[in-house]
């Protein structure tokens, strides 16, 4: 019977995770590192540089025994655990994070959404991420948090979008 893959976060050492990613990806694992590229300026040059979304962490598709021979390398310090076990991450929770950084336009939110409401949006390149709206700007814009890790995610959506109202 074959093992079942699921998706881990994994602890990497301070500024490792592109180094982590190699060595995961030399080994065969799958993985997620979700980066931006970002323009760095110093005194005498600017410079395009990629830089991880979730510093300290990166994401593998893995068996239970790949898992563990990821542990296995320099750069990887251990894995999430949630209660004692490792933390499996949902499929959708990851395809979430992949949307919020594929697309980087404005979305747009109904009138009349309080702060911390629960929305999901049902459209565009975002529909069926779910998240909580944060804060209006000026009645235009507003901003959507989604949960990751601990960590948030800001999607800041503007009024004309199509959200839908979790209960």
């Amino acid at each position: 019977m074959a093992e079942v893959k699921n998706w881990f976060a994994l602890y990497t050492k301070p500024r490792h995770e592109f180094k982590a990613e190699l060595q995961l990806v030399s080994m065969g694992i799958t993985t997620y590192l979700p980066s931006v590229q970002k323009i760095r300026q110093w005194s005498d040059r600017k410079k395009k540089i990629n830089e991880p979304v979730l510093r300290g962490y990166i994401f593998i598709n893995a068996t239970e025994s790949e898992r563990l021979e990821a542990l296995e390398q320099s750069s990887i310090l251990r894995c999430v655990f949630d209660h004692g076990r490792p933390a499996a991450i949902p499929e959708w929770q990851i395809d979430n994070l992949r949307k919020m950084l594929e697309y980087r336009a404005d979305y747009f939110v109904k009138e009349g959404l309080v702060t911390g409401t629960k929305v999901e949006i049902t459209d565009g390149p975002f529909a069926g991420v779910t998240g909580i709206v944060q804060s209006s700007i000026e009645g235009k814009t507003i901003a959507v948090t989604i949960e990751l890790l601990n960590r948030s995610v800001i999607a800041y959506l503007t009024k004309d979008s199509i959200l839908r109202v979790i209960e």
